[in-house]
């Protein structure tokens, strides 16, 4: 199917209005400690927030928009976790315990033997420690709106009313705003198994553990219609948290079974409703001690996905976009770079915008292109500047469409 357009979208998570942020943290937990309690009132607030966002992402020019992740906990204006937190609410089996994945101790890896460490522990925090620990940085990673628990015991899925209020709110959106489509985030079982784990026997276990659980949000996206978005920082993002750094070939072998853990959840799911999102991690700091792209990519390409949505834009990475000269896209496969990032507070001009898009244009065909963020926004920046980054992205496309399809007539 063609068109006359560069479609645009983002990575999932947007600015919460302040009554939503306020709603989420006046919620009480349950006996377990880390689940949060829904009632009519706060559901019926939900509704109206999305339905209300998925307007403003069309009048900023969004033409797939999400719900913004907005049914996903976020209780203050900095939360870079609430995409992955979530998923506690979600899940049986979990106990909190004194295990906390981000403050625990280091655990070193050693050559064959590949092994996360705690987050405080990833190279690029310890390089800039004192960056990290000074209030006047810049650097500030904000608050998560539930505490890391530890699987205990078998783990299940237990969010399907959660989830069937994302379904419903979006989709009520959608039909508001007479939009077609749009996307909802879920999480990957690599990432998700980034917690303690006091029941499976070996990491693996665990990880698959996961797949079985996740597969019914991603099933239950695709069977409501819409684009499941799967959220995997940790196919780059772990790179970074084994200490000391592995060669490559250990954080390939590391990094496979996660791939296959997921392709094992998206089994007989169409490709054309799966996106794949992968980033380097999305708190404002350094970012010294990345993988290359180009060490990944072919991994990431090996996703059972229609879409692959990355970072390109951020300072660290946009010049990675060269990567596409050697690299054949796959028949039927569609990219989304970002185009306008996260990680500063800086509004990239619309003709930025249309030029990243051009270059990738120029490399795998004009039709395979979506325009996007590098991250989502949500809880990383001020609600206005998310908003002005929104429109610049969707006034960027448009030039670069006019450019890239003229006299080009629309056949959908």
């Amino acid at each position: 199917m063609t068109h006359d357009h560069i479609p645009t979208t983002h990575a999932g998570s947007l600015p919460r209005t302040p009554e939503l942020i306020a709603a989420n943290a006046a919620r009480t937990f349950a006996d377990d400690g880390f689940t949060l309690e829904r009632t009519s009132e706060f559901d019926g607030l939900l509704t109206g927030a999305v339905i209300d966002l998925v307007q403003r992402q069309k009048d900023l020019g969004i033409t797939i928009p999400g719900d913004g992740e907005y049914g996903k906990a976020m209780s203050n204006a900095v939360d870079y976790g609430a995409w992955w937190t979530y998923s506690f609410q979600r899940t049986a089996g979990l106990e909190l315990t004194e295990f906390n994945p981000i403050t625990a101790g280091p655990l070193r890896s050693e050559p064959g033997n590949v092994r996360l460490t705690s987050f405080a522990d990833r190279r690029d925090w310890t390089r800039f420690a004192a960056a990290y620990s000074d209030p006047e940085s810049g650097i500030h990673l904000g608050r998560n709106a539930t505490s890391f628990p530890t699987a205990t015991g078998p783990i299940s899925y237990t969010g399907h009313a959660a989830l069937a209020s994302d379904i419903d709110n979006l989709k009520s959106g959608l039909e508001a705003a007479d939009l077609p489509t749009g996307f909802i985030t879920a999480l990957s079982p690599g990432s998700a198994s980034r917690i303690g784990n006091d029941y499976y026997g070996s990491e693996e276990e665990f990880i698959y553990a996961w797949a079985d659980v996740l597969r019914e949000e991603y099933r239950a996206i695709v069977d409501a219609g819409l684009v499941v978005q799967i959220d995997d920082p940790s196919i780059a993002e772990n790179w970074d948290q084994i200490n000391p750094e592995p060669s490559v070939e250990d954080y390939l072998r590391f990094t496979q079974i996660r791939v296959e853990a997921l392709n094992y959840a998206l089994r007989g799911l169409p490709e054309e409703q799966i996106r794949f999102h992968v980033c380097w991690g999305s708190w404002h700091g350094p970012h010294t001690t990345d993988i290359e792209f180009s060490a990944i990519v072919d991994l990431v390409l090996g996703i059972n996905a229609g879409v692959y949505s990355f970072e390109a834009a951020n300072a660290r990475h946009e010049h990675e976009w060269t990567i596409w000269r050697d690299r054949q896209l796959p028949e039927g496969k569609v990219l989304i770079p970002g185009v306008v990032s996260h990680a500063t507070n800086v509004v990239e001009h619309p003709e930025l915008v249309a030029q990243r898009i051009e270059r990738f244009a120029g490399l795998v065909g004009r039709e395979n292109v979506i325009a996007g963020t590098d991250c989502g926004l949500g809880g990383r920046i001020h609600p206005d500047i998310a908003a002005a980054k929104l429109e610049s992205l969707g006034a960027g496309a448009q030039l670069a469409g006019r450019r890239l399809f003229a006299g080009v007539s629309s056949t959908s």
